[in-house]
């Protein structure tokens, strides 16, 4: 299932005030950190999977450069374990 541009939109912007990666203790809001489109587009390409499998298999996929960008790490390793639970409630209401 893929989104239409309105709606992958709309996902962007729920993804991008509600979800963040943490260092140390900072929360850096993936909005902020121009990564929320690239986690919508992610996530829409998976909606027929379901919100869980889809939020799970998308912070994998998006891949984040660190530093100079000579390393990149999964989107999963930088948030909380309570923000994929936030990203799987943002995305219930997509899959329907």
């Amino acid at each position: 299932m893929t989104l239409s541009a309105t709606d992958l939109k709309e996902l962007e912007l729920a993804l991008a005030d509600r979800l963040y990666v943490q260092v140390a203790s900072w929360h850096l809001y993936l909005g902020d950190a121009g990564l929320a489109q690239a986690l919508a587009i992610e996530c829409s390409a998976r909606l027929d999977q379901g919100a869980e499998v889809c939020a799970r298999q998308a912070l994998e996929a998006v891949q984040v450069p660190i530093g100079a960008g000579s390393t990149r790490l999964p989107l999963a390793r930088l948030m909380p374990a309570g923000q994929l639970r936030d990203l799987e409630e943002v995305l219930e209401q997509f899959c329907r």
